[in-house]
């Protein structure tokens, strides 16, 4: 079975090593370019995991997380943040949001796969 990843971030180069990471190691990436048409694209198609950024224009990375929290059908889907962002209060703040984890940028492209994996159970 192949998982399908939906992967939004405002910084194109990383979306585009992260893309390339997961395509690699077989995932189905659905790329995003904003959180406004992330939300659309869930309603779209089965999303396995869903990989996000924070610092994002309009609809930014926590109050997405909190969108696809508030639908009951997505309760339960696994979120990561990918971010160059360090600071402990960022990542608490995803935790609360729902976030199931956190990848600093720059990021290793295996550990990344292993987290989706991880995290999709």
């Amino acid at each position: 079975m192949t998982l399908t990843v939906l992967l939004l971030h405002d910084d194109s180069a990383l979306c585009a090593q992260a893309y390339a990471a997961l395509t690699e190691a077989g995932f189905e990436v659905i790329p995003a370019v904003d959180g406004t048409q992330a939300l659309e694209r869930l309603g779209q198609r089965e999303i396995d995991a869903i990989v996000t950024g924070v610092n994002m224009a309009g609809l930014d990375g926590f109050a997405f997380i909190e969108a696809v929290r508030q639908q009951p059908a997505l309760y339960g889907m696994p979120i990561l943040v990918l971010s160059a962002e360090a600071m402990p209060d960022l990542k608490t703040r995803a935790r609360n949001a729902g976030a199931a984890g956190w990848l600093p940028h720059p990021f290793d492209p295996q550990r990344l796969v292993e987290t989706v994996l991880a995290v999709t159970g």
